[in-house]
């Protein structure tokens, strides 16, 4: 009991901010404090119009932004990780709500924090690391589409379609606008995309997105153009409440709460590997990471937020605006608090279309042109899996096609490492001392043959091994040299020895050479070696095979005395 309660003590420190960690951030203050206000600029109209795409409203977007990016910066296991409400949580969310009301997306996010807190405790921050970069370069565009595709309503100015297929739902606004047009909203739009794709690309540290927003907003109001705006914002936070908990309703959401939960690790483990890459020196957490991402999404809930993640954008702005420790982050939450507290009647006024035009650009520039290239260009296989996980992304959901890429990139990857698998012929004599006649070498080579078994023998290798190895031509001794087999599962194991046995219904001797400690269970457990061991057929080297082969084939009169003495011993 006192061995596992200093465990799981152990693990809850690992996972928990040094003091080291608290103390960079009072080395650069001005420089930190600096890029946490850019940051804030940048997140404002992304906070708000993530929380409307996600349906809970631009309130729940603030909160999130200022609630999980505060304890996200605390403690996350990256420094310069920015956390907040992004597209791809968006994407996830808008079923849930669709289904299960806002009640649902809260009590979603409190069970996403619990499993994120769990995978932080049991180190499995780790294993993000190994999904293959075509899904998650599909994946990203098929969010970008899809943030698009949401966005289509408010840009067109009409009211959002019922229903929770994004293409469905375009579809419908699209036909609703042609209907009875709005200009002005699509006007506004298309500005704020503009200015904030021509900018970007000339400064891209200066906060084009809030320039643009401030300026349509103060155009239509000034104008009073008839364009629908975000309405009423509430002065602060709420008080934290679990009221919104809905007990008989838990089974339903544990799905989607796996979901949320796989989505806020990939795509916060995805924005801090950004970041080191961006950055000099910096290195993050995974498991520390996750575990603080797990604080936030369990309390954002508690104020009305929704789930959160790491944002790639907000971090690489936070990382080119010279942020150096925690503390950029964590001003940006502040100052997010403050435009919460003091400033909530000028946002009411900004123009729906307007946030639709910031979400339009960011979708755009989600997507690496170069980066699609060259992986497109790579082989066909990273082609496929790309363009697969991207489709299944707008055809399906992000959690399904992420499974689907994985699957479909784990099949190509076992075929290919399949194919390294070699079973090859190898001449006798380089194994025995000494010179020896060309009468000795042509007896060895009618008689006994030798394959070496290179490369994994595992159940995606292990056919086409029985197939190769079925084809031996007709000799009186077969030596299995498998020193260089890298890995045998049990399918391997079992077709071995269907191999072994096909062999021996022939008439041909099997000996094994070679066998990696490692390799003896599973070849034992399955009774492939130890019929062989027990006759004496199953060597630790080579030579020592070849030798007993030679001795076999002299008593059976294969080999005469003469051509056996003619080899030393």
């Amino acid at each position: 009991m006192t061995t596992a309660f200093g465990s799981g003590l152990a693990r809850v420190r690992s996972v928990l901010p040094e003091r080291a960690e608290f103390a960079a951030m009072g080395r650069r203050p001005r420089r930190d404090l600096l890029a946490g206000l850019t940051v804030a600029i940048v997140a404002l109209p992304l906070a708000l119009g993530f929380g409307i795409s996600s349906g809970m409203g631009a309130a729940a977007g603030l909160a999130t932004a200022v609630v999980a990016g505060a304890l996200a910066a605390v403690f996350g296991g990256s420094r310069l990780q920015v956390s907040g409400p992004t597209g791809a949580m968006t994407v996830v969310l808008v079923p849930i709500m669709h289904q299960h009301g806002a009640s649902g997306v809260l009590t979603v996010g409190v069970l996403a924090g619990l499993l994120l807190i769990a995978l932080a405790l049991g180190h499995a921050g780790k294993y993000m690391a190994l999904v293959p970069a075509p899904v998650v370069e599909g994946f990203t565009i098929g969010i970008a589409c899809v943030i698009g595709l949401q966005q289509i309503p408010a840009a067109l100015g009409v009211p959002t379609p019922e229903g929770d297929k994004v293409t469905v739902v375009a579809w419908h606004a699209v036909r609703d606008f042609l209907a009875q047009p709005h200009w002005w909203a699509l006007a506004i739009t298309a500005a704020v995309a503009s200015l904030m794709l021509a900018g970007g690309r000339w400064r891209p540290t200066f906060p084009f997105s809030l320039v643009a927003v401030a300026l349509t907003t103060v155009i239509a109001a000034l104008a009073d153009l008839p364009v629908t705006r975000i309405g009423e914002l509430p002065a602060g936070l709420p008080v934290p409440s679990l009221a919104f908990l809905d007990m008989g309703a838990l089974p339903s959401l544990v799905a989607p709460a796996v979901a949320v939960a796989a989505l806020a690790a990939l795509e916060s483990l995805l924005s801090a590997a950004v970041a080191d890459g961006m950055s000099v020196n910096h290195k993050h957490d995974p498991d520390r990471e996750l575990f603080g991402q797990g604080l936030a999404n369990l309390a954002a809930p508690l104020f009305g937020g929704v789930p959160a993640t790491g944002a790639i954008a907000r971090t690489a702005v936070n990382v080119r605006s010279g942020a150096h420790s925690r503390l950029a982050a964590l001003a940006h939450a502040g100052i997010l608090a403050v435009i919460v507290f003091t400033a909530s009647g000028l946002v009411a006024h900004i123009p729906l279309a307007a946030l639709a035009g910031v979400l339009l650009a960011t979708s755009v520039r989600m997507v690496e042109v170069g980066s699609v290239k060259a992986m497109v260009r790579s082989t066909r296989g990273d082609a496929m899996v790309l363009v697969l996980t991207a489709v299944a992304t707008l055809a399906l959901d992000l959690v399904q096609a992420v499974i689907l890429g994985l699957i479909v990139a784990g099949a190509l990857a076992l075929r290919s490492i399949a194919r390294d698998v070699r079973l090859d012929t190898t001449p006798i004599h380089p194994d025995l001392p000494g010179d020896h006649t060309e009468q000795e070498h042509a007896l060895l080579a009618e008689h006994i043959v030798a394959y070496r078994l290179d490369g994994p023998l595992f159940f995606a290798a292990a056919h086409r091994f029985l197939l190769e190895l079925s084809e031996v031509a007709t000799v009186s001794v077969v030596i299995l040299r498998m020193s260089r087999v890298t890995t045998i599962d049990a399918s391997g194991a079992l077709v071995l020895g269907d191999a072994i046995q096909r062999l021996e219904r022939r008439n041909i001797t099997v000996y094994v050479s070679g066998i990696r400690d490692g390799h003896h269970q599973p070849l034992h457990a399955l009774g492939v070696i130890a019929r062989l061991d027990q006759a004496g057929q199953v060597f630790a080297t080579t030579p020592e095979a070849i030798s007993a082969a030679r001795d076999r084939l002299h008593h059976a009169g294969v080999l005469t005395p003469v051509a056996r003495d003619a080899v030393p011993s």
